[in-house]
């Protein structure tokens, strides 16, 4: 059975809670990778999922066909998320309403769903990525993933 593509409005990815946490570890990363993976799995998606803590890789999984390329796509992704404090697939549909939201960026910067933030007491400190299916399918599978780490 193959899992439904999602339908976002610019509202709804607005309206989105933020991945706001009084602090993230390690451990944490790992758990939250586990969750998204056990949804990859339960999904039947072919996804590569990451989760950084700054720079550090904490958490890597290649499911299905991912391999290096989903990594090097994860890494535009998470560029943008750096760049705006928002979820990636967010900036796409900025992007999309006003071009000029890009203006200056180079090719490296991948405005594509599949990438999230985690702030502790406000402060950016980590990713949530994801890639390998269509980018709302990345973004609703790492969405839900931090809904269930929230619990």
């Amino acid at each position: 059975m193959t899992h439904p593509e999602p339908v976002y409005t610019l509202e709804q990815l607005e309206a989105e809670p933020v991945a706001e946490f009084a602090s993230f570890s390690r451990d944490d990363a790992v758990r939250l990778g586990e969750l998204a993976v056990a949804l990859v799995r339960e999904r039947g998606l072919n996804l590569a999922i990451e989760v950084h803590i700054g720079d550090d890789l904490v958490y890597r999984a290649q499911l299905g066909t991912t391999g290096q390329h989903n990594a090097d796509v994860i890494a535009g992704k998470r560029l943008v998320v750096e760049k705006f404090g928002h979820s990636s697939v967010l900036a796409r549909f900025k992007k999309d309403a006003d071009r000029s939201v890009a203006e200056g960026l180079g090719p490296e910067y991948k405005f594509w769903g599949g990438s999230i933030p985690i702030f502790v007491n406000g402060e950016f400190v980590a990713t949530l990525s994801s890639s390998g299916e269509a980018d709302v399918v990345d973004h609703e599978t790492i969405a839900d993933a931090l809904a269930q780490f929230r619990g």
